[in-house]
């Protein structure tokens, strides 16, 4: 099978699962052979909640099937998509890693798709980052539909705590014009619960990654100056201030500006 035949928007989702270093440890443990999951949670140290959130990532992307014999749930590794994997490093690497400065990340976050049970949450937190007045000139949250029809389907992200969702990050098309199909705007989002604990950190690199692995190539976003943090946290993943946007819309009956940032995947 040659790279072009293979289903690339399966290869990107695969790309992207891996970059939870937790799933990586699982695929690992149960690449040696038929493992049993008591034995993952047994070897990788992991709470079986937190496992099955994993092990139903893995199975999503077909990197794993799951049986039952008798009373044991055994994990095995598809061959097939370690092969596919290879063929497509090459095409992936020349197109430049994800390196970053993030330095420690946290370890107690777990990072997978959005979904459809996940709007509550999403619009909560929505709702807290507008109420700082330096997040977005978004003034009120908007419905599930509107936010459903405006991400990209693949590149929606939440972090959860001990089963909460406490952070999220989506990417937007940035025009329907064919000639900007890969140029997208970030959102990330995360519960004041929650903030200063590396959520952010694990959300955007998550972010750019899925981004590098499929067909975006720029990812933009605009941020009040006044959020230095987050503005920082963007350059810490390789986005580079282009420049500043002054006085480009208001909020609050007052004139503000915006910080203009990109990260190019040529740029890494």
């Amino acid at each position: 099978m040659s790279f072009e035949t293979l289903d690339t928007d399966l290869l990107a989702r695969r790309f992207a699962c891996l970059g939870d270093p937790t799933r990586l440890r699982v695929l690992r443990i149960a690449a040696a052979g038929p493992v049993t999951v008591d034995a993952i949670v047994r070897d990788a140290g992991i709470e079986p909640s937190v496992l099955s959130t994993h092990l139903e990532a893995l199975v999503d992307v077909g990197f794993i099937d799951i049986t039952v014999h008798g009373e044991k749930s055994v994990i095995n590794v598809a061959e097939s998509a370690y092969s596919d994997l290879v063929k497509a490093a090459t095409v992936v690497a020349a197109r430049g890693q994800a390196r970053d400065t993030l330095g420690s990340l946290p370890e107690d976050v777990v990072l997978r798709r959005m979904n459809d049970g996940d709007w509550d949450a999403v619009q909560a937190i929505y709702r807290e980052g507008i109420d700082t007045g330096t997040a977005t000139f978004t003034t009120t949250v908007p419905s599930a539909e509107k936010l459903d029809a405006q991400w990209l389907p693949d590149h929606r992200w939440v972090a959860e705590i001990d089963g909460l969702v406490v952070g999220w990050a989506t990417l937007s098309p940035t025009s329907s014009r064919a000639c900007y199909r890969g140029v997208a705007e970030n959102s990330i989002y995360i519960g004041s619960a929650a903030r200063g604990r590396g959520v952010g950190k694990l959300l955007l690199r998550q972010q750019v990654q899925a981004a590098d692995a499929s067909e975006i190539w720029t990812v933009q976003s605009s941020i009040f100056p006044e959020n230095r943090a987050s503005v920082a946290l963007h350059q810490a993943v390789g986005f580079r201030i282009v420049g500043t946007r002054s006085r480009i819309a208001q909020l609050g009956g007052q004139w503000r500006d915006t910080v203009f940032l990109e990260r190019r995947v040529s740029e890494g």
